[in-house]
């Protein structure tokens, strides 16, 4: 028998097994408290939470699931929402070593992981899950950012806000002003469940020299509501 109808068998088998030992061709055994430490690189982006969604996804239910298709994210790109792909150990795998490979012109950024030890643990990771049985996450830019903002205290509560000029004047429900140059303030919203009440919009400082801040609403409709212009 000839080496050649040895080694395909063997490639094209261990191809649909998710990632394999580059030396003994052998499908590798994630260890999922280990991935939750590679998913601090997904953090920033990704919650393990249901239904609640950053930038990407909620990663929550992925297992099992096609592709481009989680509850309430409403912004896949349109290659990914028609991509006949269901996530298990091959697909994740080759989508965490190079996503644009498994779905040209996605929208994900991620270059991908290379070492394939790391994206087994991290499939075993999100695997476990999926499961309920996941060890707490690695951490993340945004693994503490995710506060529930209706319970903040009155000095982010924001109860007025002035423009005048090219600056905004935030007034707080502790009684504090603080003005802002328009060009230093944001204004987003966060309709999930860990967003602000209706009504109730709240001021999120930025920046490391305090002259930046975010204010949060409930909806968009509320930011044109609450922005009174007027000068002293």
């Amino acid at each position: 028998m000839s080496i050649a109808r040895v080694v395909l068998p063997v490639l094209l088998a261990s191809s649909s097994l998710g990632p394999v030992s580059p030396v003994a061709g052998q499908p590798l055994e994630g260890n999922p408290s280990r991935g939750a430490a590679v998913f601090g690189q997904c953090a920033a982006c990704h919650s393990v939470e249901p239904g609640i969604h950053l930038t990407g996804p909620s990663l929550a239910r992925v297992w099992g699931r096609r592709a481009g298709t989680v509850e309430g994210f409403t912004r896949y790109s349109e290659p990914l929402r028609h991509a006949a792909v269901v996530w298990d150990a091959a697909t994740l795998d080759r989508w965490l070593e190079d996503p644009q490979t498994v779905v040209p012109r996605n929208l994900m950024t991620f270059p991908g992981l290379k070492d394939a030890r790391q994206r087994a643990d991290l499939i075993a990771y999100l695997k476990a899950v999926a499961a309920g049985q996941a060890p707490p996450p690695g951490g993340g830019m945004m693994a503490s950012a995710r506060a529930d903002l209706k319970t903040l205290g009155p000095e982010r509560r924001v109860r007025a806000i002035r423009h005048c000029g090219d600056g905004y004047h935030v007034t707080t429900e502790d009684g504090r002003t603080v003005p802002f140059w328009e060009f230093n303030l944001r204004f987003k919203t966060d309709s999930s469940r860990l967003g602000p009440s209706r009504g109730r919009p709240v001021l999120l400082p930025a920046g490391m020299q305090g002259d930046r801040a975010s204010i949060v609403f409930a909806s968009p409709e509320e930011i044109s509501r609450a922005i009174e212009a007027k000068c002293p």
